[in-house]
Order: structure tokens, then sequence, then C-alpha cells
């Protein structure tokens, strides 16, 4: 059994996460996190599986809207800086 979590995150300057060939602007992002249920234990507990970013930002408008795989600890750390510098 798998469940999703979305959440935005918001970024006040442009960001650059490994693996992507250019930074992205400012704005809100949508976050997926994908989670899978651990079995054979008594209670509910959930294993990240996969953690995905929605592209472009939300509002701006562009032909391509695309889902990228990602590092939760990159996004943490990119959150971190941004929050640093404003």
């Amino acid at each position: 059994m798998m469940r999703t979590t979305q959440t935005t995150v918001r970024f006040s300057s442009p960001f650059l996460l490994k693996g992507f060939d250019r930074a992205q602007p400012a704005g809100d992002y949508l976050v997926d996190h994908d989670e899978k249920l651990i079995e054979g234990i008594s209670w509910l507990a959930y294993r990240r599986i996969g953690t995905f970013i929605h592209l472009p930002a939300i509002g701006i408008s562009s032909p391509v809207q695309q889902i990228v795989e990602i590092d939760e600890k990159d996004l943490e750390d990119c959150l971190s800086r941004d929050r640093s510098t404003t």
C-alpha cells in the first residue's frame, strides 16, 4: 500500500537542485512525497520511497509541465540556503 503527500514549498530566490541543468525561478512549487506501508508490524508506519517536484512553479504558464524526482536532502538544503539569504 502506498500514499502520496503533497506540500508546497516557497523559494524567494532562484535555486539549483542537484541534477538540474539550470536554476529554477523563485516561486511556489508543489512537492510530492511517495511513501510505502511497512508491513509486518503492529502499527501503521510508512517509509519514504521518493520525492518529486512539479515544474514550473505555480502560476508560471508554460507549455511543458513535468514532475521530476529529486533528493529530499538536497531540497531541504536548498530551502535552508534560501531562508538564510532572505
